[in-house]
């Protein structure tokens, strides 16, 4: 499924873009996870949303720093992992430089849509929150030349508490 020659992304400038430059590069890219049996698996990022720090009324930044959404504070290529409905551990990819507070949300990989679903495949939790993706040992990006064809736009979901402008955006991608 995934081309032979695959390439660790290492490079924390490839996450120090824009959050929404960085949704669009992170689909097709491949997320590998080391399991809690040891396996490694690899996961093609197939879908992603931006929530854009604290011009985002979506966003977890758009108030102030808490100590929840600290994470997103930091520089690119950071994790932030949240607790959402108190079941489900979402994974998210900080993006630009430090205190722009802004995230890629992980929404779907293979065939397997929607955040938490994501996150329960992935066995992703809090203890990954904070982690670098350049350095981690328990999960990491990887490049294998694969390029999407077309990319969709779509409104994001679930934030109906957040200004009409920033419902209307269109920040979520899918290939």
């Amino acid at each position: 499924m995934y081309q032979s020659s695959i390439t660790k992304i290492k490079d924390k400038a490839f996450f120090t873009v824009a959050v929404e430059d960085l949704a669009i590069k992170l689909l097709g890219k491949i997320i590998a996870r080391k399991m809690k049996n040891g396996e490694i698996n690899h996961f093609r990022i197939t879908s992603t949303e931006c929530y854009g720090g604290n011009e985002d009324s979506a966003s977890h930044a758009y108030r102030k720093k808490t100590k929840r959404n600290a994470p997103m504070f930091e520089n690119g290529g950071v994790l932030y992992v949240f607790l959402c409905y108190g079941i489900f551990e979402l994974l998210n990819i900080v993006s630009g430089t430090n205190e722009k507070a802004e995230a890629v949300l992980i929404t779907g990989v293979d065939d397997i849509v929607g955040p938490g679903r994501v996150s329960r495949k992935l066995e992703i939790t809090r203890e990954l929150n904070f982690k670098d993706l350049t350095s981690c040992e328990e999960i990491w990006l990887e490049d294998d030349g694969f390029s999407p064809k077309t990319i969709k736009r779509d409104k994001r979901v679930g934030i109906n508490y957040a200004l009409i402008s920033d419902q209307e955006k269109l920040w979520r991608f899918s290939i």
